[in-house]
């Protein structure tokens, strides 16, 4: 992902998470804060998803649409902060697929974890995925809806 991506993945958010908008300033921070843990997902047309990580402690939530102003020291685990997708490329392994390179890039990192909001029910999604619910910090999942729940896979 590149800054000059960022329009093309505030309208795949749009799109993907119309519940929980973010605005623009924050996915440009998040790439500048760990470029090498955001991606884009391409097809045919262009831009038809992406990826967005970075090192976050474990069991920390950050909230929805706020900046986070720098990361934290600790660097053991990652955050996956969205990976969403248009719904033309969904059902195609694109998913699998961000997922696979992520893994790589937390290995090379040595992240002990990733961590996740499952948001609109898909849970089922992520645990085949290798993701386990794990008990939430009271309140931290508020503004994600009631479908949502912190998920961990181990590494």
């Amino acid at each position: 992902m590149t800054a000059a991506d960022l329009d093309d993945v505030v309208a795949v958010a749009a799109i993907a998470f119309p519940d929980h908008p973010e605005g623009r300033a924050c996915f440009a921070e998040r790439l500048a804060l760990c470029p090498q843990l955001c991606f884009v997902l391409e097809d045919e047309a262009g831009i038809a998803g992406y990826l967005i990580a970075y090192p976050w402690p474990a069991g920390a939530i950050p909230p929805l649409d706020t900046l986070l102003g720098a990361l934290p020291d600790e660097r053991g685990a990652l955050y996956l902060h969205d990976l969403a997708l248009l719904p033309r490329t969904r059902r195609q392994g694109r998913a699998a697929a961000g997922i696979t390179l992520l893994l790589e890039r937390a290995r090379a990192l040595a992240a002990s974890r990733i961590a996740l909001v499952s948001v609109k029910a898909s849970a089922a999604f992520w645990e085949a995925q290798g993701f386990r619910t794990v008990e939430a910090p009271p309140g931290k999942l508020a503004s994600y809806g009631d479908a949502a729940c912190y998920m961990q896979r181990i590494l």
